[in-house]
């Protein structure tokens, strides 16, 4: 006995949703953020809105993000591309380099960038910010994806991943991330925002 063709039209319909399925995996939305490296190539833009003096203050340019298990390489340009400032970043020490200037050192190159810039760029959060990644406030590892998107950081710092690009095997990396920091006895309040570059294979 044959099915109505408005039976047969579900079956089908359900047939091929489920193959979908089977094949192609979970729906982008939901994938995992891609594994976390400790070796990458980043570039992208870069605004900034702080207070200076408590006048507020902002600014934009782009980024050269590169770093391996034992080394951060962080290059800000203005949006011409003329040198901002050069960061490293070691185990030992933190150096910020600035044209015309005499490279400055310390332990903590968030506090050094906050000093030397006007406003700090939380380079050891980065770390694991532009991968997808972060320590949450209660200490937890946490792990973006496009359907959980938001977390406060251990230091204080809100995140929201609010874009995304397909990574290695299509699992999402982050695109935008948007991170804000209120003011507080030892810091002034800033918000990043931050666009990434495509990943060249």
């Amino acid at each position: 006995m044959s099915l109505p063709r408005k039976n047969l039209l579900t079956v089908t319909f359900l047939c091929a949703l489920l193959s979908a399925c089977a094949t192609g995996g979970a729906p982008p939305s939901a994938r995992p953020v891609a594994a976390y490296s400790e070796s990458i190539e980043l570039a992208g833009r870069l605004s900034v809105n702080y207070q200076r003096e408590g006048k507020p203050e902002s600014l934009s340019g782009k980024f050269a993000w590169q770093q391996s298990a034992a080394r951060i390489d962080v290059s800000l340009a203005s949006p011409l591309g003329q040198t901002i400032a050069a960061i490293s970043v070691t185990p030992q020490q933190a150096t910020l380099t600035q044209a015309g200037k005499t490279p400055r050192t310390a332990a903590d190159i968030d506090t050094l960038s906050a000093q030397t810039l006007g406003w700090s760029l939380p380079v050891s959060g980065l770390r694991d910010w532009l991968q997808g990644y972060a320590v949450a406030a209660d200490g937890a590892r946490f792990a973006a994806s496009p359907l959980r998107d938001s977390v406060t950081t251990r230091d204080g710092w809100r995140l929201r991943f609010v874009s995304w690009q397909d990574g290695e095997g299509a699992a999402p990396r982050p695109k935008r991330i948007d991170a804000e920091r209120s003011a507080g006895p030892r810091a002034d309040a800033v918000a990043l925002r931050i666009f990434i570059d495509p990943v060249q294979p």
